[in-house]
């Protein structure tokens, strides 16, 4: 039998794959207390599927940590806790509620929760020791998360500095930090989004039913769909209808907007994603249009 040059292609999403299991694999081998960022959202799904075929048939070695703002979605936490409990693995919760009644940050009443979340999460990689922290930030999602490598350095006020990054040649990544400092490291970086739903649908991955077309009391706020609550009631001259919607993000609640859709299935939604010319964050995350640079700005001081 004649062996051809197509016989060792590989697809492209085995191609992302391989990379990602290598980058967990490397940093479980590298740092001494890595932890995964795992909010319940897709790319944090992904990311917790990468690390279970990496360490498979053991467990993953490391625990989970979610940032809690109180202003989560019911359904992404319900599919957070069921992937926690399928998996065994340690769930952490930095509680923003918690870190307001203990002073770690300060609810003056104008900041959002998303960004009183940067403080949260400082105080519990510090209070933990952990010396890496997975995160499922993309380059394609806005142009401050292409700037970053896959091995970002903090320094040790939790900071990054995005003219002081480190070389990642032929995929060598530097992890070497001093006491005090750690590394967030992006596994899925050079995935884009239609990537994220083609692997989904590969695998058979569960992820929240709001990704899903549905039916939604939602209102118009500042050009965006914002779900009704009693955290985020209507202003004055808004008003809240039932829309057949979909979340192409998810977060804190007050700020996440959806759009209307009637993608039900992942084909659906795939051929939806392709068509689309505007980023998931970019079109539904109010916290990204206060500035040009706002996730920048946000990242410069430790958000993820």
């Amino acid at each position: 039998m004649t062996t051809t040059h197509a016989d060792y292609q590989v697809s492209q999403l085995d191609a992302l794959e391989a990379e990602s299991i290598h980058i967990f694999r490397e940093v479980a081998a590298e740092f001494e207390k890595p932890v995964l960022m795992f909010s319940g959202g897709k790319d944090s799904i992904v990311m917790m599927r990468l690390a279970e075929k990496a360490f498979h048939p053991a467990k993953i070695p490391f625990p989970v940590l979610q940032v809690d703002t109180g202003y989560d979605f019911p359904e992404v936490l319900e599919t957070r806790d069921r992937w926690v409990a399928r998996l065994g693995v340690r769930l952490i919760v930095a509680s923003v509620e918690q870190a307001i009644k203990d002073g770690v940050v300060v609810d003056d009443g104008k900041t959002s929760r998303n960004r009183l979340q940067i403080g949260t999460l400082l105080n519990a990689l510090e209070e933990h020791e952990f010396t890496a922290a997975f995160g499922g930030g993309r380059r394609d999602e806005e142009k401050a998360r292409a700037k970053e490598r896959v091995y970002s350095h903090r320094d040790e006020f939790g900071q990054w500095d995005p003219k002081m990054q480190r070389p990642e040649l032929w995929s060598l990544y530097n992890g070497r930090i001093r006491t005090g400092e750690h590394m967030r490291i992006f596994p899925i970086s050079n995935w884009t989004e239609l990537d994220i739903w083609h692997y989904i649908g590969r695998e058979s991955i569960e992820i929240p039913s709001i990704y899903y077309s549905h039916r939604r009391r939602v209102f118009e706020r500042d050009g965006m769909l914002l779900t009704e609550s009693a955290y985020n009631p209507c202003r004055p001259g808004e008003v809240a209808e039932e829309r057949t919607v979909r979340f192409r993000t998810v977060g804190d609640l007050t700020l996440t907007g959806c759009v209307e859709s009637a993608a039900a299935t992942i084909p659906e939604i795939i051929d939806e994603v392709a068509a689309s010319r505007v980023t998931e964050r970019g079109a539904t995350r109010g916290d990204d249009r206060f500035s040009e640079a706002a996730m920048e700005d946000r990242k410069k001081e430790g958000y993820f």
